[in-house]
């Protein structure tokens, strides 16, 4: 989440005029992610979310993004839903841009996850993929291996002003990603995304996951890959096989990974660590001017994907029998 695009009161309240949530009592912008921008609304009738989608998010994309999270709510899973308007439609338009308002979830975002919030996790990334097995809407996923060289072709010129020898190592990584990339995974609806600030916690129980804008049909592995480098490496880019060991039984206490997938899991978390160092790179060297955000530092995912190139087995991110 974070704020691009300003609201003014005059907008917002015109926009508002068309739901029914009661009068604002008070709204602020969201600091936190890089993608989309977000309000957190407070109004008489309780609390919600303001999304107005911006870059990489297509409007055309926007129905199976609303969608899923109507389906998957319907399974169980504690996910935010899209609120109506008076027309009884999800999607409007704000400040030039389309916009959602969506509920809001209790329970917090957790910067260092131990182990047990890994644990709990694991578990329900295997419940969304098992929820949404049966929803109707495919979409494929635009940032998977296709989209990494026209990615790294906008931040190759300036690749080593971020750190020297960043754009050979890349491109050297990527020929190797291309040439051993796994086919034929099992596959269905991923989020693609879930990152610690996606997912909300009461205590160690996992309350609610959020940001669904990454959502797409992909190899359940690879989420499971995505996982892993967002929840397992500490500050210092080591990875902690305990909190590994924990996502991964946590996943399997659900859904069991198949031969293939398992022996996949190495390159598949290269390929995850590939994905985010160039988002991030490209990002870090064209954030808007006056963006009320931070970029993420690409070089943290630069430093992962070392780790993953010595990895030989699923066994060394503590993957048991």
């Amino acid at each position: 989440m974070a704020v691009y695009t300003e609201v003014s009161d005059e907008e917002l309240s015109a926009f508002l005029d068309t739901y029914d949530i009661g009068t604002v009592l008070s709204y602020k912008g969201i600091a936190e992610g890089v993608e989309n921008t977000n309000y957190f609304l407070h109004t008489t009738k309780g609390s919600y979310i303001l999304t107005l989608y911006e870059k990489r998010v297509r409007e055309t994309d926007l129905p199976f993004f609303l969608g899923l999270m109507q389906h998957l709510a319907l399974k169980g899973l504690n996910c935010p839903l899209p609120v109506n308007n008076r027309r009884g439609e999800p999607l409007g338009r704000v400040s030039g841009r389309p916009a959602v308002i969506i509920t809001f979830l209790e329970g917090i975002a957790v910067r260092r996850p131990t182990a047990q919030h890994c644990g709990a996790l694991g578990a329900a990334l295997a419940k969304l993929h098992l929820a949404g097995r049966d929803f109707s809407m495919q979409r494929p996923n635009a940032l998977s291996l296709e989209a990494w060289a026209p990615l790294f072709a906008q931040a190759e010129a300036q690749a080593d002003t971020v750190l020297p020898g960043l754009a050979e190592r890349t491109r050297r990584e990527l020929a190797s990603l291309e040439a051993d990339w796994p086919r034929g995974l099992p596959a269905g609806i991923i989020h693609a995304d879930l990152f610690t600030d996606n997912v909300f916690f009461i205590g160690a129980e996992v309350s609610g996951l959020i940001d669904f804008y990454f959502a797409c049909t992909d190899a359940f592995a690879y989420d499971v890959a995505i996982c892993l480098n967002a929840w397992c490496f500490e500050i210092d880019a080591s990875f902690n096989l305990t909190k590994g060991r924990a996502m991964l039984a946590g996943y399997q206490s659900v859904r069991r990974l198949e031969p293939q997938e398992v022996e996949a899991l190495p390159i598949l978390c290269r390929g995850s660590a590939m994905r985010f160092m160039l988002t991030r790179l490209v990002d870090w060297l064209n954030v808007p001017p006056g963006a009320l955000v931070k970029p993420k530092d690409p070089l943290e995912y630069d430093r992962k994907l070392n780790f993953h190139r010595h990895v030989k087995h699923a066994r060394e991110y503590g993957l048991e029998a």
